[in-house]
């Protein structure tokens, strides 16, 4: 049976040898690598659908009871499609894109690397092996975004970048070790099972601000979103695929994944629903006068981040829709 490390770890490792073996052959075959990992995702859709959650565990630091835990649902199947889905049409491009540059394995070892670590973000049943993966993400979208070092305002937008979102993470990771410590397990499914005892305890609003804090900065929401727009410096393929269809999408993901734990609170939907309404409507106003093609994606995809954010915030099963 195809196991979720095996895809998660697999993707890893594809990564970092096909760049280097398939790229020098044709980078075009690096499509291979995102389309391998659809098609594994393809094959076990059946017997996610059935069992409605699956889950794997391999043991890892036994004495913090930390294990590599990986889940997968339909919800987070949906996102690991697009993940590869979209990777593979950006992997495709950048052979074109890059045509003349020699860096082109370089760049291709950064996008597999950035989509593996998205997948094992996705799939991710262990708040420590979330966090890590998080913080990969942040990382690899640092050196994507100054991808051509010789700009300044790459690296600038690069260095901004790593700084919200990688210290967006260290405030997420603090909230989500006080659920653990609630709930009595680092393990997400154990995590939402007890959502209603944890919403009682006092430790709740100071978890919540933190998580919050951790999603609402990868995914640009007010007022961390003015770092989007800059990072459309790096390559357009890199744009495409880090700040217009998955990267910025993972703070939803997070958002949704807690929705069961953290919503049906006064504190959840004033926080929540203001914070994507003001990004909403600040957005898309700012989008109308953008005549740069990157400059108007940036803003309208923050103004589509504020509007998932505001319905998620309403804390009802037809906003979480």
């Amino acid at each position: 049976m195809l196991t979720l490390p095996a895809i998660v770890f697999g993707a890893l490792a594809a990564a970092v040898v096909a760049p280097w073996t398939l790229g020098r052959l044709n980078p075009r075959l690096l499509v291979l690598v995102p389309l391998a990992a659809l098609g594994a995702l393809i094959y076990i859709t059946g017997e996610v659908t059935s069992a409605d959650l699956i889950t794997h565990q391999i043991s890892w630091v036994g004495s913090l009871g930390v294990n590599l835990s990986f889940r997968i649902d339909a919800f987070s199947l949906l996102f690991c499609w697009l993940i590869t889905g979209i990777g593979a049409l950006v992997v495709f491009y950048s052979a074109s894109y890059f045509s003349d540059n020699p860096r082109v394995k370089y760049f291709t070892f950064l996008i597999l690397s950035f989509m593996a670590a998205m997948i094992g973000a996705v799939l991710s049943d262990d708040v420590i092996i979330f966090f890590i993966f998080w913080e990969l993400t942040s990382v690899i979208s640092f050196l994507l975004i100054g991808f051509d070092s010789t700009k300044p305002e790459a690296r600038r937008a690069a260095t901004q970048s790593l700084m919200i979102t990688a210290g967006g993470g260290l405030a997420l990771l603090a909230g989500l070790l006080l659920l653990a410590q609630a709930a009595g397990s680092t393990q997400f499914t154990v995590i939402v099972g007890e959502g209603a005892r944890i919403a009682e305890r006092p430790i709740y609003p100071f978890a919540l601000i933190l998580i919050l804090a951790g999603a609402c900065t990868k995914s640009a929401q007010l007022p961390f979103q003015f770092w989007l727009a800059n990072a459309m410096a790096a390559p357009t393929p890199a744009s495409a695929y880090l700040h217009s269809a998955t990267m910025v999408k993972a703070g939803s993901f997070l958002m949704a994944r807690m929705w069961p734990v953290l919503s049906g609170t006064t504190e959840w939907f004033v926080i929540v629903t203001t914070a994507g309404l003001i990004t909403m409507v600040l957005g898309a106003v700012i989008a109308l006068f953008k005549h740069d093609l990157k400059a108007l994606l940036a803003f309208s995809t923050v103004s589509h981040l504020g509007l998932i954010t505001m319905l998620l915030g309403t804390g009802t099963a037809f906003g979480a829709m």
